[in-house]
Parts: C-alpha cells; structure tokens; sequence
C-alpha cells in the first residue's frame, strides 16, 4: 500500500468512526418564548418520555433519523425545575445537564428557565456572598458530619463586624447542599441584602439525615456540636434576637422540633411545610402544654408556610390551629402549589427580610 493509499484509508476509518458516534445533543434548550425543547439519545430504546414538576402527566418523546428524541413543551412559568427521562421504563437523569437535584434517593436533572426580569433566585449583577463547605466532630453522633455555610458580602472573618445567623434545614433526603444548589438560599440573600431588605447574615445549612423517620438525634446535634462550632469560628451574635431556624418537609417539623424547645435560643422559627409524622414532632406536639405568654415574649416572629396543593397541606392547617389554641401567635403564609422547592424558594424569599429586625 502506498502513501496515497494509506491516507485514504486512514480518512475512511476516521469518516466511519465519526459516523458511529452518537449526534451532539443539547438539552435541555431553553428559548426566548420560554418553551423548552429536551433531547436525549438512545438508538436502540422502544420510547422515551419526559416527566417534569411542571407537566400533569409524563409526556412521549419523538425519535428522528439518528436516534435522537425530543420534545418541545409550551411556554412554562419561568423557575427552576426538576425534570428526568424515562426510557423503556427506567428512570434516568439528563445525561447532557450537568445540574443534578442533590438528594439521596431520587435523581432528578434541574432546568432553569429565567424570567423577563430577574427573578429573586437568579444570578444577579449585586456583590455575591461566599459558599463554604465545612465539617465539624458531632459528640452527639460519635462522628464527624458536613455543614454548608453561606457568608455575606463584604464578610471578614477577622474583622469587627459580628452577624446573626440562620440555621436552614433541608428536607427529607435531601442534603446539606439542596438548599444552594435548589433552593438557591445564597442568591436569594445576595439580592435581598442588595435591596436593603434583608440585613447580612451567615446562613448555616447542616445536613439533616441521622436516621429514617426518626430523627430524635438531630436537636441535641444541633443545639450542642453545631451551634458551638459555628459560634467557635465565625464572628456571630450569640443572643437568641440574633438567631434563626427554619426548615423544609422534615426540616420544617425538625424546625419546629427544635425552636419550640429552645425559644430562649431562637427568637425566628420558620417552617416551611413542616411534616410532622416523626417520632420526635409526635412526642413534642401530641399533648402540646406551651407556656404561652413566656414564648410569646421570647418570640419575634413564628410562621407556617404551605401550598394549597402540598400532600401536607391540610396537616400544617390543623397545626396552625392547634399552636393557636395552645395560645401562640403563628403567621400563616399559605400559597399556590405543591411540596415542591419552587415554594421553597418563595417561602424563604417571604421571611428573610423578616428576620432579626
């Protein structure tokens, strides 16, 4: 074979491997009109169809000639929203996105579709805060254990200026991370300490699952391992004014759970759709007898958020009443939707500028 020769088959094997490669995909594609179009690749399987918080129903895909599907959806309500594929019946996230629901037992792809004007979640030209990944020695739990902490702009850790702090609490298998990587809690601080509407404050985000159901462990954790290890290594305010909870789904009722033990320590209690069928909310809430009047002074601000739609929704009405009747003043914030971390979003965005005032 000769040179000529040689390069010519050199350039057939290369066409030939080119050929067999699977197309360029790019999905999902967020247009103008804020449709979507979502693509994957796969040859060989018989269908393939979108399932996403904003459809009813999943929704079939098509197959073209190279063994790509796709689907265009209609203009949805700009947010940020979980969405996955399921293929011959197996559940699989969007191999082409990169952002990824952080959760423990289901894996979901993330599309965020923007608005026409920046929505309180987005990216915004204000100065960003920092996100830093911490650990810290749980003697409650015989182990050492992740915390996420948010810090605002212009934070020194050596310098005078000391911030109160909000204790934010994930949902149930859900990690350390959903509340950044979700529920977006540091861009909605940036841009709300932007506006003057929300005062500087670190945001402590600790990793919420001890045990399945019953999670008893997790308020002495908090109280004795991750409240001092905050207040050893950040220049914090330490009075009960000065410090918050709040928390989704398990969150909300571990939100509960602890502020309402602990009202000298915590003078915010935020529960964002609390669920309450752990061991720890029965044994708190069952036979509820609150000193009122004392909680009620300790108290600047306790609120219950849910969606109409949320599976939770008629149980956070009956505790809404049930904390009522016991004397205490909670603030309803009861909107459109379901247990989803859209409302998560508005929720938080609805009580940061509420605290420490």
């Amino acid at each position: 074979m000769n040179k000529i020769q040689l390069l010519v088959a050199i350039l057939f094997l290369s066409f030939s491997a080119q050929a067999q490669r699977n197309p360029v995909v790019v999905s999902p594609e967020v247009h103008p009109n804020h449709s979507v179009t979502f693509r994957f690749s796969a040859k060989n399987a018989k269908q393939v169809s979108l399932e996403a918080q904003f459809l009813k129903d999943k929704l079939p895909m098509q197959k073209d000639a190279s063994g790509v599907w796709s689907v265009t959806v209609d203009p949805v309500k700009p947010d940020i929203y979980p969405y996955c594929f399921w293929v011959d019946d197996t559940q699989v996230t969007d191999p082409n996105n990169t952002v990824v629901f952080a959760n423990e037992r289901f894996k979901y792809s993330l599309v965020d579709i923007p608005g026409d004007t920046p929505l309180i979640h987005s990216l915004q030209n204000v100065p960003h805060g920092k996100i830093s990944y911490r650990y810290y020695n749980s003697k409650t739990l015989g182990t050492t254990r992740p915390l996420v902490i948010y810090t605002p702009p212009g934070f020194n850790v050596n310098g005078k200026t000391k911030y109160p702090v909000l204790y934010l609490i994930h949902g149930g298998s859900d990690t350390e991370e959903t509340w950044t990587k979700v529920g977006k809690a540091n861009l909605i601080a940036d841009n709300l300490i932007a506006q003057g509407k929300a005062k500087p404050m670190i945001i402590v985000m600790p990793y919420g699952n001890v045990r399945p159901k019953s999670m008893p462990e997790f308020t002495p954790d908090v109280m004795n391992d991750v409240i001092p290890f905050v207040e050893a290594n950040y220049p914090v305010l330490t009075d009960s004014p000065n410090r918050a909870i709040a928390g989704f789904s398990v969150g909300g009722g571990q939100t509960l759970n602890i502020g309402l033990t602990n009202t000298d320590k915590f003078a915010y209690v935020c529960a964002y759709a609390p669920y309450p069928e752990t061991e720890e909310f029965r044994k708190n809430f069952s036979n509820y007898a609150p000193d009122a009047e004392k909680m009620n002074k300790q108290l600047k601000l306790f609120t219950l958020s849910v969606g109409t739609e949320d599976f939770l929704f008629e149980s956070v009405k009956k505790n809404i009443a049930m904390f009522k009747e016991k004397g205490l003043k909670p603030v309803s914030y009861i909107v459109d939707g379901g247990h989803t971390w859209m409302n998560c979003k508005q929720y938080l965005a609805t009580t940061l500028p509420q605290l420490f005032k």
